[in-house]
């Protein structure tokens, strides 16, 4: 059997240590690389990410090799896990401080929440439901709790590709996928059991 080898992407985000370091609690073998060699190499991707959208897809155009990462997972169909911005820049456009070209790999734009009376940006502990079935969300119960930070979502285009939502004011698209392409907009690596366990159930993508 194939020995699993993660490799979070690094291309400046402030949460890539603290993703690797769940990782490395849950002993999986990890890397942290922008290279070439070591992202070939590794069996599955995580894109973690905070901040802003354009300024995340500036550094990801600058930091790293995205003909080789888009050659390994739109078409070699290697596990890739985006988390929160790295969730919202699969998507075409993201409207945060303007409009901003995105990755592309999930149809849908990334808009501010629709709060309502509830504050921006949304920090904290919030349900996440799961829509349709999916392996990233095996073995959990209907409503679970996962820590969250933000103030935009993803607008899925195609249904087929929202996997759960959130609730705030409005439901939000909390976990996406297309194939072996996901996204979440919480923090696993701040959600304790919930999110040790999505991490787990993404490994188990080949």
């Amino acid at each position: 059997m194939e020995e699993k080898l993660v490799c979070v992407l690094d291309y400046g985000s402030g949460n890539v240590g603290s993703v690797s370091n769940l990782l490395q609690h849950l002993g999986i073998n990890t890397i942290i690389s922008n290279k070439e060699k070591e992202i070939q190499k590794s069996t599955h991707l995580i894109l973690p990410g905070v901040g802003s959208f354009g300024s995340a897809m500036e550094k990801i155009r600058k930091n790293l090799p995205m003909t080789l990462i888009e050659d390994d997972v739109v078409y070699k169909k290697k596990p890739f896990l985006g988390i929160c911005i790295g969730m919202q820049v699969l998507a075409n456009y993201g409207f945060e401080f303007g409009k901003h070209d995105g990755l592309g790999w999930i149809e849908g734009n990334v808009e501010k929440i629709d709060s309502g009376d509830n504050p921006l940006p949304h920090i904290g502990w919030n349900n996440v439901t799961s829509v349709q079935e999916s392996k990233l969300m095996m073995g959990f119960e209907e409503i679970n709790d996962f820590y969250f930070v933000n103030s935009y979502c993803f607008k899925v285009q195609n249904e087929s590709n929202l996997i759960a939502e959130t609730t705030y004011h409005k439901n939000f698209a909390s976990v996406i996928g297309r194939d072996n392409i996901l996204g979440v907009q919480f923090h696993p690596e701040k959600s304790q059991g919930a999110g040790q366990k999505i991490i787990k159930n993404f490994l188990e993508y080949k």
